[in-house]
């Protein structure tokens, strides 16, 4: 199955592909959409939906695996950010992409086996488990393929109905 994992952003979006049988993972490619700065945003988000839209042709993934928003304090950037997601969640469905949704405790469980677990300790087991070199860059393409091997474990457990 190839999963595509995604880091939503409206300056950054991180993604990732990954092939997996349910007990092994690879990673096929990673990178990341950029949006320039002082762009209006109706732009940025046709840009994010055009890029969206080429990756999803390109690679034909099974599944679409993308990360809750996590709101912190910066309510405008939570609404900008929501904005992209929409945006990513469009270009999915139009490409009749099946899509999955996982909060960031539900990745770091999956990736690292403790919900609390530290970015770094994240992208560091996302290396191992994708057996790569180096940690992926930039750090969203890293957060992109933790997603994507969370829904690789999430698709094959008995609960697996319960992830949409």
């Amino acid at each position: 199955m190839t999963i595509f994992g995604i880091d939503p952003g409206f300056a950054i979006v991180g993604f990732g592909f990954i092939e997996s049988d349910g007990m092994r993972s690879r990673e096929i490619r990673h990178g990341a959409i950029r949006t320039p700065a002082h762009t209006p945003m109706a732009e940025r988000l046709q840009s994010i939906y055009e890029d969206m839209c080429v990756l999803l042709e390109a690679y034909r993934p099974d599944a679409a695996a993308i990360e809750e928003l996590f709101f912190n304090t910066n309510i405008t950037t939570g609404i900008q950010v929501a904005q992209a997601r929409g945006i990513i969640l469009l270009a999915c469905q139009n490409h009749h992409v099946p899509i999955f949704e996982y909060t960031p405790l539900q990745v770091k469980q999956a990736v690292v086996g403790y919900g609390r677990a530290e970015k770094r300790q994240v992208m560091e087991m996302t290396k191992v488990l994708l057996n790569l070199s180096a940690i992926p860059k930039p750090d969203d393409a890293a957060d992109a393929l933790a997603v994507a091997l969370c829904h690789a474990q999430a698709s094959t457990s008995l609960l697996s109905d319960y992830t949409r």
